[in-house]
């Protein structure tokens, strides 16, 4: 069930009509896991076997951590869960690699991949991963010491707004929360309902109109010359972000409609004046988790810029290999390492020269930052989208203007031109709209008169009904 779709807006309704009959907590979370159970089983049931002996068995592994806090007993269910996810994300991609090395060095071998190694991707296998892995480093750093029940336990890791694309939250931002559920209150309704529209407007009239100009521009790169390439480019950059922005608001709406407050997962990206801030406003929870589990335990910058600059390429390499199964995401990983390891050479090299912040050459230098980050990001996008090498390099050498398409240019209109700078427009002036309703705060909308909230309500549902794209699964349903 997509969250954009009328199945799931009819599912919904029925598991708050039923969550509100229930007296207690421990009821209301029996109703929510049951929900998340049924919302997962929606999509493959198959993958519930998987979900059911992968949180069973680490629940176990995570009482046992808690009562010795064992480095080996840590350890092996890291491996364990990595291999899982490595099984059913990386084998194909692995198989593909050692077929590629075995011709490129002769040996006479198959020139495809088994057929049996496509299977489907169970969804949310990623983001449920790292949650548990999660909650077992802490336990071992000493940063939790709570105990879980089962259930709370499955819900933490299955509550079905965030089950499948984030955001990865940790266990004290959530298991207390899930353990305490109140009965539903109009105020929650109200602001979760307020949340979740910002987040379906975003999905289904932004992201789902442009993924098709999209999808067509990216699967003929020799058709594409310079105001082409950069059209599709510009396209895919906001149809990711209004795409995984949307899902993580629509997330953050539902889950707020039952009292539970999740993390923030994206602010404003595109307006970022540097690598390490835009990498502090996209995806802040993977961000965030790359960070405090990978890079801090690489050793972070305790070792000095050569191991600094070492651990963050090999976070982002990393970072880009979980996206996908796919050569090309880490190189995308790879280029965003260099960008991050630039940014830190050159503060250092201004910091050598005596020119800090209040400097006026790093005054000058910080205001161009955001055109050059928002450039190198949407480079960085085209390794992101592009199915293989070719194709990427070809679109990169259409963007540079020095491709000449082969075949006939891929037909463009002028409102798909306008249509894309006019949401490039919208998405840099979004902090704006948001700071005015954080100024003025949500409540002031109730205060309108209610036929102008009515005609407002009515807008909206013509305007998803007639100008909404073609309902399509979230792009990030794919890692």
């Amino acid at each position: 069930m997509i969250f954009s779709s009328a199945t799931f807006f009819i599912f919904f309704a029925a598991v708050m009509a039923v969550y509100m009959l229930a007296r207690t907590p421990g009821q209301r979370a029996a109703i929510l896991l049951a929900a998340s159970i049924l919302f997962y089983a929606s999509w493959k049931p198959a993958y519930l076997i998987l979900l059911a002996i992968s949180v069973t068995a680490n629940w176990w592994v995570y009482r046992a951590m808690l009562a010795t806090r064992s480095r080996a007993l840590m350890i092996s269910a890291i491996v364990a869960n990595l291999t899982a996810l490595a099984c059913f994300k990386y084998l194909a991609l692995i198989i593909e690699s050692y077929l590629w090395l075995a011709r490129m060095s002769g040996a006479d071998v198959a020139v495809v991949k088994p057929g049996w190694i496509d299977w489907v991707l169970p969804l949310g296998i990623s983001f449920y991963t790292f949650h548990m892995l999660s909650a077992m480093i802490d336990v071992y750093r000493g940063e939790c010491t709570k105990r879980i029940s089962y259930r709370h336990w499955c819900l933490f890791v299955t509550f079905f707004p965030q089950l499948i694309a984030g955001p990865i939250v940790r266990v004290h931002e959530l298991v207390a929360q899930l353990e305490a559920l109140q009965p539903v209150t109009w105020r929650n309704i109200k602001i979760g309902a307020f949340i979740f529209a910002g987040g379906l407007i975003k999905k289904t009239l932004l992201a789902d109109n442009l993924a098709p100009l999209v999808d067509q521009m990216y699967a003929h790169p020799e058709g594409l010359d310079f105001v082409r390439a950069w059209v599709a480019t510009l396209a895919f950059g906001m149809e990711i972000y209004l795409d995984f922005s949307g899902y993580s608001e629509m997330a953050l709406g539902l889950a707020r409609m039952f009292g539970v407050e999740l993390p923030l997962n994206f602010q404003f990206p595109y307006i970022s004046r540097n690598p390490a801030e835009f990498w502090h406003r996209w995806h802040m929870s993977l961000s965030r988790w790359l960070r405090d589990y990978l890079y801090i335990s690489l050793g972070g910058n305790r070792g000095g810029p050569f191991a600094t600059y070492r651990n963050l390429f090999l976070t982002m390499l990393l970072g880009g290999l979980w996206h996908g199964a796919n050569w090309t995401f880490v190189f995308w990983g790879f280029l965003h390492g260099a960008l991050l390891v630039l940014h830190r050479l050159l503060n250092e090299g201004l910091r050598a020269l005596g020119l800090g912040e209040g400097a006026r050459v790093a005054r000058f230098l910080a205001w161009l930052g955001w055109p050059f980050t928002f450039v190198a990001v949407h480079f960085t996008w085209v390794f992101f989208r592009a199915p293989n090498f070719a194709e990427a390099w070809q679109i990169c050498g259409a963007m540079l203007g020095l491709a000449t398409p082969s075949v006939p240019l891929v037909p463009l209109r002028l409102y798909e031109v306008v249509g894309v700078l006019a949401t490039v427009g919208l998405i840099l002036v979004e902090p704006k709209i948001v700071g005015i309703f954080q100024r003025k705060g949500i409540a002031w909308w109730w205060r309108v008169p209610f036929p102008m909230r009515g005609l407002a309500y009515a807008s909206l549902v013509i305007a998803l009904v007639v100008f909404g794209g073609p309902t399509a699964k979230f792009i990030y349903f794919d890692f």
